[in-house]
């Protein structure tokens, strides 16, 4: 009988041991968790639509003026209000209740994608803020969340009414003669390497929703035109503009000239990845927009605000560029609304 059973007891244990060794074996070499990065993401944007230029014009241009809608624009000249949309209007509080248009929403930035789920997708969504510029950091948000008609009221409330106009006080002539304002050629585009952070996911979808997010709590994303003048040799500084306009309206020092702006083909390398750097256009309103788009990829990128309105708005005007003229005089309400 001992016999049998000590034959039963080593028919028990041998086996255990052979896998306790096999496993500890195992937990000696383990394999590295797989991390969501720069190339996740942009394969995943790539694949749906999501580069900058598909942004900039997929299904419909990223900005809109709020024009009457017997010229051909949206807005009802019996009541002003914008019936074709959902007007999220992302000023503060305070600002929104001295005016804002007829049944507009206030919505904090951050909680834009939120209330885009509470009104639903019967209509398209307008966002609009004091001048274009916070309300194109919303929009890219949007459009990168499957909102993609989302778009931005052009100006702001600036152009509606001049009660809030932001815009006028902003446009200088500062860069005409300043030596550090130049119309030469740019250099060739450097090329570096991609961004190097890291997440815990490697889902796509969810990758882009935790980048959306990081995107919009960040409150580092625009500079003030003069204080770049003063010093444009301190940055890395990126116009977006073709290359006639780079020339003819002038440039900062050392920038350099570069359109489009895009994944396709790795032009983003040209961008420091372990640096800031500032991108600049005619109102600063597409440059928010493309900075908050190089942000969810990771860059540590910064928009020159109000663009070269701020530094040659004449000859801007002038020369039928993209530039501030004046305010709308429609009605607006104080009632505080949703």
């Amino acid at each position: 009988m001992k016999k049998y059973l000590n034959v039963f007891l080593l028919a028990v244990i041998l086996p255990a041991f052979i896998f306790t060794g096999c496993k500890d074996d195992t937990n000696d070499n383990p394999q590295p968790t797989p991390k969501g990065n720069y190339e996740v993401l942009s394969d995943y944007m790539t694949n749906h639509g999501l580069d900058l230029p598909d942004l900039l014009t997929t299904p419909s241009k990223w900005v809109v003026a709020p024009d009457l809608i017997g010229k051909g624009g949206i807005v009802d000249p019996t009541d002003y209000s914008i019936p074709g949309y959902h007007v999220f209007d992302i000023r503060k509080t305070e600002d929104f209740e001295k005016g804002h248009i007829k049944d507009a929403i206030n919505v904090a930035l951050g909680d834009v994608l939120k209330k885009a789920k509470e009104v639903g997708t019967d209509k398209p969504i307008l966002v609009v803020c004091y001048t274009g510029q916070t309300a194109a950091r919303a929009v890219m948000a949007l459009r990168l969340s499957g909102y993609s008609d989302a778009q931005v009221m052009k100006f702001g409330m600036s152009y509606w009414n001049p009660e809030f106009d932001k815009w006028t006080s902003n446009c200088t002539d500062i860069a005409d003669g300043n030596p550090n304002w130049v119309t030469d050629a740019s250099g060739s585009l450097p090329s570096n390497d991609y961004p190097t952070w890291e997440s815990g996911t490697t889902d796509g979808a969810k990758l882009l929703e935790e980048r959306v997010d990081d995107m919009l709590s960040n409150s580092t994303w625009n500079v003030k035109s003069d204080v770049v003048l003063n010093d444009p040799m301190g940055y890395d500084i990126y116009n977006f503009w073709k290359e006639g306009d780079y020339v003819k309206y002038g440039h900062y020092k050392d920038a350099y000239q570069m359109y489009p702006i895009s994944m396709a083909n790795d032009v983003v390398k040209a961008f420091p990845t372990s640096d800031d750097f500032l991108v600049y256009c005619y109102t600063g309103q597409t440059s928010s927009f493309t900075v908050a788009w190089l942000q969810v990829l990771g860059y540590k990128a910064t928009s020159i605000l109000f663009g070269v309105n701020s530094l040659r708005h004449t000859a801007l005007v002038d020369g039928g560029a993209p530039a501030w003229h004046e305010s709308h005089d429609y009605e607006y309400v104080t009632e505080t609304g949703m």
